[in-house]
């Protein structure tokens, strides 16, 4: 019984150990408060809820370009339009600040950790947002446009597609 108990004992400090060296892993970027969310993560997760719920309502294209990847993401109901342009005012900021999201996603955390060389310009359209996601680094291009088809998968997929890890581009 005392060996019992002192596996399961080496087994807490153990996981523990390895439970606190992930956590510190997923939070390289300033700016977190609190269970390593900033202040604004709630907001934009529920913005972001908001978005995926009412995605049948959005039309999305992408362009790929040299540099990068141009997107207009719309929608006829304006409600879901105002949205669209503050999701992407706030994802604007996040690339700005470096204060990542999603960060269990490999894409999503080498968006964030190439932040610096990644130029983010929007502007609003009647019916939503047209964005403009350009680099001088040939790799930063290919994860600008990864992330694009992956934003289209989760309007189409939803938050299964949400759930995912998505695979990094071959340098």
């Amino acid at each position: 019984m005392r060996l019992i108990r002192w596996l399961v004992a080496i087994s807490f400090v153990a996981f523990s150990a390895a439970f606190l060296s992930f956590s510190d892993a997923q939070q390289p970027f300033k700016g977190k408060g609190k269970g390593g969310m900033d202040p604004s993560q709630k907001a934009d997760m529920e913005l972001f809820h908001f978005l995926l719920d009412h995605r049948t309502e959005i039309t999305r294209t992408i362009t790929k370009r040299d540099d990068g990847v141009e997107s207009v993401t719309e929608s006829n109901n304006s409600k879901v339009a105002e949205k669209i342009q503050e999701h992407v005012a706030s994802m604007k900021k996040r690339v700005e600040e470096k204060r990542p999201i999603h960060l269990r996603d490999p894409l999503f955390a080498a968006i964030f950790k190439n932040a610096d060389k990644i130029d983010f310009r929007w502007e609003k359209t009647a019916k939503g947002a047209k964005v403009l996601e350009t680099s001088k680094d040939a790799y930063v291009v290919k994860l600008l446009q990864a992330h694009a088809e992956v934003v289209s998968l989760f309007l189409k997929n939803g938050h299964a597609e949400v759930m995912k890890n998505h695979e990094l581009p071959k340098q």
